[in-house]
């Protein structure tokens, strides 16, 4: 069963294109995870401050070793989180076809 994030980042004020920088390094290295299934970068139109991470994974256990990897410590903990103002996540499972 897929395992869903959707992330929604606000950046601190400057600080929007740093950060998508440092999302558009992680895109390929997520990727190629053997327990994502998706990861994307969105970002807003109307609000470049604004971002939204849409991520499947195979299982829970998929998004917990993303977390556990050094790029995610190093580059979303240790380099982005500090420059946001607001980081909500939502968890779900995907409904697929039976």
């Amino acid at each position: 069963m897929l395992f869903v994030v959707a992330a929604q980042y606000y950046a601190k004020e400057g600080k929007d294109d740093e950060i998508a920088s440092i999302l558009q390094k992680m895109i390929p290295i997520s990727r190629t995870e053997p327990g994502c299934a998706l990861y994307t970068v969105n970002r807003s139109g109307e609000d470049p401050r604004k971002f939204l991470l849409y991520e499947q994974y195979h299982g829970k256990e998929g998004y917990e070793a993303h977390m556990a990897t050094e790029p995610f410590k190093e580059n979303i903990l240790g380099k982005v989180v500090p420059m946001l103002e607001s980081r909500v996540r939502d968890f779900y499972y995907a409904v697929e076809p039976a």
